[in-house]
């Protein structure tokens, strides 16, 4: 018996991203966007002699995007830390899970893997008496790969 198709919700979704040889996540967080999750293949175009009609496509490099989150809340000052500590060690990298819920947040339906996170940019709200505060306004991560692992139990 096939298992039904799930919607997957773009509105549920968590961001944890955690140091090598550290226990405690760097960020465990949700955001009110999550953009850049993309990888791009650049075919090698050759050319047989003697066939003018067609063209050969071969796998190139693979490039990736830059993750940027949006309206974000934190339970501590963990990416700015990170990013501080980025300023003192330039090799110090982080790897990351974005995670799409499902629609009751009980359970994970997707799980995008990233390795290297480098944090590019952060950016606290603007500071108003009269509105809530958001924990982050923006935050953007440059990362060297992303990876869809298989779902446990196939």
């Amino acid at each position: 018996m096939a298992v039904p198709a799930r919607p997957f919700t773009s509105f549920n979704f968590r961001v944890n991203l955690l140091l090598a040889g550290q226990s405690d996540p760097v960020c465990s967080a949700e955001f009110s966007e999550c953009d850049g999750l993309e990888m791009s293949l650049e075919p090698k175009t050759i050319r047989e002699g003697g066939s003018n009609g067609r063209q050969i496509h071969l796998a190139g490099v693979v490039s990736y995007g830059q993750l940027t989150l949006k309206r974000g809340m934190t339970p501590d000052l963990g990416l700015w830390h990170w990013f501080d500590a980025v300023q003192h060690n330039r090799a110090l990298r982080a790897s990351g899970e974005v995670l799409i819920l499902s629609s009751d947040r009980s359970r994970e339906d997707v799980r995008f893997v990233l390795t290297g996170c480098l944090p590019l940019k952060l950016k606290a709200p603007g500071l108003n008496a009269k509105d809530g505060a958001v924990a982050i306004e923006e935050m953007q991560i440059a990362y060297e790969t992303l990876s869809l692992p298989a779902a446990e139990g196939g």
